[in-house]
């Protein structure tokens, strides 16, 4: 773990942060396109190699489209499950489901808890729209403080903010990929795109 790493996560905190505290989804939305863009385009731990910076002109990102959004209750009635990753730098990622949440027309995705150290809320999804990455982009990863919010038992899933995890741009970087259980059907038209 570097200091420049620790910075990288307190900036996307922050950007939550900032998105969770906007007037509407939209502007959020706004905030979290450009914010990814300067941290991909400056920011040392930038999964773009240094090179590649100079002409970065901004991730590809579905305008904002408020029918993909979902302030969905958690169903905790599913019987447990559990998977493990093996990552570069962490070795062994285990995860635990703690519910489903089922997005209307669209169908389930697990939600999952992280059970290393200071744990954390995991949404991976993957779909099979052929402009986005093939192992799964991330709605939420509360570690890292990519996390919309939600009260009383409810997650907000907004898939206008699916994003690349980092290993999509980099080999330099190992993630945990979307299980069976977090793959949709249908293609979502929303958030980061994957260029080809």
């Amino acid at each position: 773990m570097s200091l420049t790493l620790l910075d990288w996560r307190r900036r996307v905190h922050r950007l939550y942060a900032d998105v969770r505290a906007a007037a509407d989804p939209a502007q959020g939305h706004e905030l979290w396109r450009t914010g990814r863009d300067r941290l991909f385009a400056a920011h040392p731990d930038s999964p773009f190699e240094a090179a590649d910076r100079a002409s970065f002109r901004g991730l590809p990102v579905a305008p904002y489209d408020a029918a993909l959004r979902f302030d969905v209750e958690l169903d905790t009635s599913v019987a447990p499950l559990t998977w493990s990753t093996e990552t570069e730098g962490d070795g062994v990622v285990p995860f635990s489901r703690i519910g489903v949440a089922h997005l209307p027309g669209l169908g389930g995705l697990d939600v999952w808890w992280l059970e290393s150290y200071g744990g954390g809320v995991f949404v991976p999804v993957r779909d099979p729209a052929p402009d986005t990455y093939g192992g799964g982009r991330y709605l939420l990863d509360t570690v890292k403080g990519a996390d919309l919010g939600g009260q009383d038992g409810r997650l907000v899933l907004d898939l206008n903010f699916a994003y690349n995890p980092s290993c999509a741009y980099s080999p330099a970087w190992t993630c945990p990929l979307a299980p069976a259980g977090n793959t949709l059907r249908v293609p979502l038209p929303g958030g980061e795109r994957y260029p080809s």
